[in-house]
Formats: C-alpha cells, sequence, structure tokens
C-alpha cells in the first residue's frame, strides 16, 4: 500500500455503493476483480454488470448487481421529478430476506484481507444499529429483502476492497449532499433524507444540496462514508487522476448523476508547516519505526528521529514531524496513541521547497515503481520510491541499487522527453 497517494470521494451529487464500485473501475480496480467477488463471497448466482454509460456529458461507468431471476436493486422513486437511487432495507411481507447479522457472518467466512473484513462488516453493523433505531429491532436482526441484501454485500464488500486492489487505504471525503423532498420508501412517502439514512449521516459534514431532488444518498453509500472517510482532505494537495466517475442508476439532463473518485497526493510544496518535536528516554527504538508510520499516515510530510542525551546521563531518542496546518492536530495526535510520550512541542515555520511530482515509471516485469522528480534550478533529479525499489528485488531477485540506478536513468529520460522544447532544461541524478 502507497503512504504518499490518497483518494478524495466527492459525493456533491449524493452517494451508494454502486456509484463508488462504478468509481472504482474508473479509477483502474480490475473488472475481472468485481465480476468474481460473488463468488468469493458465496453467492455464485449473483452477477455483475459494468457498462460505460453518460451522464450528462460526462464519461462514467455504471455498476448493477443483478440476481438469477435478472431482478436488482434500482433507484428510489422520488416524490417529485429528480434523483433517487436508495436500497429498501425494510422487509416486505413475505418476501426472501436474510438478516444483517447472516451478512457479516458470510464477511467472516469470505477470504478477505482483516483491512477490509473489518470494515465492511463495520458498515452492515452501521446499517443494522440505524434500521434498529428506527424500527426497534436489534441490529443483526434486521432483516433485508433478498434483492437488496446481495447487492448491499456486493456494494459494501467491493467498494471496501477495491481501494485495496488500487492500493489505496488512506481515504477522505468533501462534504456529502442529501438531496431534499421527498421520496417513496415501502413504508410510504419519507422526507429526504429517510430516517435509517439520517441516522447514518450523523457525524458528517454535510454540503449544499445543489441540484438534486429526491435521495442523493443511500443507507449503503452512507454507511461506506463512515467506516471509510477520515474526513477532509488535508489543506494542499494535488490530483493524481481526477476522471474516474462512477454513475448512479438514473440519468437526469440536467445534472451528472454521478460520483466523482479523485486519487491524490500530498502537495509538499506548502509555504508553512508545523513542526512537531518529542523526546523519548523510555521507547525501544525497534518501536520508532511504527511510530514513523504512524505519523505519515496521519498527514506528516517528513519524520526524522536521532539519538540525544537527557539527564542523568539518560540515552534517548527526539522524534520531530512536519506536517501541512491542517494535519497538524492528527499527527499530534499520532503521537501520543503510538508512543509513550508524554508531552508534544509545536511550532510553524516556514520554508522554501522545490517543485516536485510524481511518475510511475515500467519496471520491466509489468509493473510501475514511483519516481519523484524535483525541479532544480540547475536541473531535474530523480528518486525511485525506496519500498518500490525493495519489492521490485524480492520480486526480480537483482540488487536494490542497481535496480534504483536503471530506473533513475529511465525516469529521468522520460521527464526529459517530456521536457523537450523547453531551453536550459539539465537532468541529473541526486547524490545517494
Amino acid at each position: 500500500m502507497t503512504e504518499t497517494r490518497f483518494a478524495i470521494i466527492d459525493p456533491t451529487a449524493g452517494a451508494s455503493g454502486d456509484m463508488l464500485l462504478g468509481a472504482l473501475i474508473a479509477a483502474g480496480a480490475p473488472r475481472d476483480w468485481l465480476t468474481g467477488l460473488p463468488r468469493r463471497l458465496g453467492c455464485p448466482e449473483v452477477t455483475v454488470e459494468i457498462a460505460e454509460v453518460d451522464r450528462s456529458g460526462i464519461a462514467a461507468v455504471q455498476v448493477i448487481v443483478r440476481l438469477p431471476d435478472g431482478s436488482h436493486e434500482g433507484p428510489a422513486e422520488p416524490h417529485s421529478h429528480g434523483h433517487g437511487h436508495a436500497h429498501g432495507h425494510a422487509h416486505d411481507g413475505h418476501a426472501p430476506h436474510r438478516h444483517v447479522g447472516d451478512l457479516i457472518a458470510m464477511i467472516e467466512r469470505a477470504p478477505l484481507s482483516p483491512w477490509v473484513r473489518e470494515r465492511a462488516a463495520a458498515a452492515f453493523r452501521l446499517l443494522g444499529e440505524a434500521e434498529g433505531r428506527v424500527h426497534g429491532v436489534p441490529a443483526e436482526q434486521v432483516a433485508l429483502h433478498e434483492v437488496g441484501a446481495l447487492d448491499a454485500l456486493v456494494d459494501i464488500v467491493g467498494a471496501v476492497e477495491g481501494f485495496e486492489q488500487l492500493g489505496i487505504r488512506r481515504i477522505h471525503s468533501l462534504p456529502v449532499a442529501p438531496g431534499n423532498g421527498w421520496v417513496r420508501a415501502a413504508h410510504g412517502e419519507m422526507p429526504v433524507p429517510a430516517p435509517a439514512t439520517a441516522v447514518l449521516l450523523e457525524g458528517l459534514e454535510i454540503g449544499p444540496d445543489g441540484p438534486v431532488t429526491g435521495e442523493a444518498v443511500t443507507p449503503t453509500g452512507a454507511a461506506l462514508l463512515r467506516v471509510l472517510s477520515a474526513g477532509q482532505p488535508p489543506g494542499r494537495w494535488r490530483a493524481v487522476s481526477a476522471h474516474a466517475w462512477g454513475a448512479g442508476g438514473r440519468n437526469p439532463a440536467s445534472y451528472p448523476n454521478a460520483l466523482r473518485l479523485i486519487i491524490a497526493e500530498a502537495a509538499a510544496e506548502a509555504d508553512q508547516v508545523v513542526v512537531l518535536a518529542t523526546d523519548l528516554d523510555d521507547l525501544s527504538p525497534e518501536y520508532v519505526e511504527p511510530l514513523r508510520t504512524a505519523l505519515v499516515a496521519a498527514g506528516a510530510l517528513d519524520v526524522q528521529s536521532w539519538p540525544t542525551y537527557g539527564k542523568k546521563g539518560r540515552i534517548g531518542i527526539r522524534v520531530e514531524a512536519l506536517a501541512p496546518p491542517g494535519q497538524a492536530a492528527a499527527v499530534e495526535e499520532a503521537f501520543f496513541r503510538h508512543s509513550t510520550t508524554l508531552g508534544v512541542r509545536r511550532w510553524t515555520a516556514s520554508r522554501a521547497t522545490l517543485p516536485r511530482r510524481t511518475i510511475d515509471v515500467p519496471a520491466g516485469d509489468g509493473t510501475t515503481v514511483r519516481v519523484k522528480l524535483s525541479e532544480a534550478p540547475n536541473g531535474i533529479s530523480a528518486k525511485p520510491e525506496y519500498d518500490d525499489i525493495i519489492e521490485l528485488a524480492k520480486r526480480s531477485g537483482r540488487p536494490a541499487h542497481t535496480l534504483a540506478r536503471e530506473l533513475q536513468e529511465q525516469a529521468l529520460r522520460l521527464a526529459g522527453d517530456s521536457a523537450a522544447g523547453r531551453d536550459n532544461s539539465e537532468l541529473r541524478v541526486p547524490e545517494e
């Protein structure tokens, strides 16, 4: 998994599980992975259809989960013309149904990573708790009709595992638009957001509804935002790709009914940073690396450590992290959570940095290696990502330092091709 890239979910036209699945496929998640997911979940009779569609002039990917009889979970009907694609979570009379507890058991049995299993099960618990609060039944005894249950199972597990397929576990989201007006549900007309959806939206940042009339956020979509999103993205970031759109079931003419997924990376050349530092004399040095990893995951731009001498001759470790102002609180919390410190010092510093970007360089075995390019007055320098080089060395059996040098040179050639025609452009390999 990459620490430098993260995803931003843009639910300004709403959010649902199928919209998020479509956006993940558009972002590069393998289609055969998604079509094979129902079998891995223990429901091989379910099929997944993937299609390229148009939503108000925007190319998007639509995903439909279909049962053997052809049925699928369609959009909820709004009271007036507009939007809506809610899952029906009430038990409809004598129709076949499954309990939330049964679906969680299917997730627990499936061959999933612990990261995926934990979040998918948590999403279903949130669904059960929301419906249970509305209808007055225990969470795991909430009954979902068969079509909605299997649709939600594929949507939820697929949406979580899709990020893992992209190599991304750090996920942010922009404010969500819940929609407005009324929507038809199993129990009659309901105001938007419907009762269970309103419960699931608790704690999420709500944005303007825009042109959406009807239900813009489904219960499944709200539950996924709850378990996946770490909140608003950092204050400074740059888009690596901003063209992944997942289509909703409706296609209104007035706006694109689609969810956008942005793949981004932190803009390291922030004008100001917050420096956070602490001295540790009771933490074993072997646990400094897990601390560093946690600080980076919380948003730190850089982490350094060095040995110190404290009072009474104690040998200690100073750990210092740089963070964008908007991420300083999260980095500070990571210091307290993942170390033995009793206090963290912080101050604001100004800095000047070189423009930089990351490119993917073919590694020769069908994979790519991320290489950082920085532009100095005397030319462009390149440095491959250490973790990528180590993984490539393991796969190929070749020395890591040799691979690093070859990929540096290849990246500089690529950068030189892209810079062709610019005056005084020089390329250089940085000192080791």
